[in-house]
């Protein structure tokens, strides 16, 4: 997956509290999406990230984006793990059990059928605006990808370090 390219389609079961619903890319269509994958639940970094992200979810949506969170486990598993360690997520975490969403997105790790620690912002169009992978023991920031993603909607270049309320860059003559 590049910057620039239309992100793929998926199609799969979700829990979001302690409901199991269908949950496609359609779904997310013009609004902005923070696809976020981590490697499993019930795992030592994955709840830190998924803490953070609903941390500042009131601020994702504010930005007219979403949230969703993929692993290779499947919904059960999802809606076990929200329930017993991480009751206050509210978005949906994705179930990838056949890697189909990961594996179209680059970011399977076949040997232990496991998602890199990857993240994609997504525009309202479904181009893949932005993504990061980082090594399997560092979690990502929140903070960071808010920032990207305010900054992304300035629709303007944005300095290292912009934050919302300053000002863009001024867009140079060609």
């Amino acid at each position: 997956m590049l910057v620039g390219t239309k992100a793929p389609p998926f199609s799969t079961t979700a829990c979001a509290g302690d409901s199991v619903v269908e949950v496609s890319s359609s779904d997310f269509m013009g609004h902005w999406l923070i696809l976020f994958f981590y490697p499993a639940d019930f795992s030592t970094v994955c709840p830190t990230e998924l803490r953070a992200l609903e941390r500042h979810l009131e601020e994702i949506q504010a930005e007219d984006a979403r949230v969703a969170a993929v692993s290779t486990d499947d919904a059960q598993t999802h809606k076990r793990w929200l329930k017993e360690e991480l009751p206050e997520v509210k978005f949906p975490l994705l179930a990838d059990p056949t890697h189909a969403i990961s594996s179209a997105y680059g970011v399977l790790l076949e040997e232990e059928g496991i998602s890199q620690r990857a993240a994609f912002i997504i525009d309202p169009q479904g181009v893949i605006r932005y993504l990061v992978v980082s090594d399997m023991d560092v979690g990502r920031s929140a903070e960071e990808l808010l920032r990207v993603l305010q900054a992304l909607r300035t629709g303007a270049p944005c300095p290292a370090g912009w934050k919302k309320g300053d000002k863009p860059l001024p867009v140079k003559a060609e």
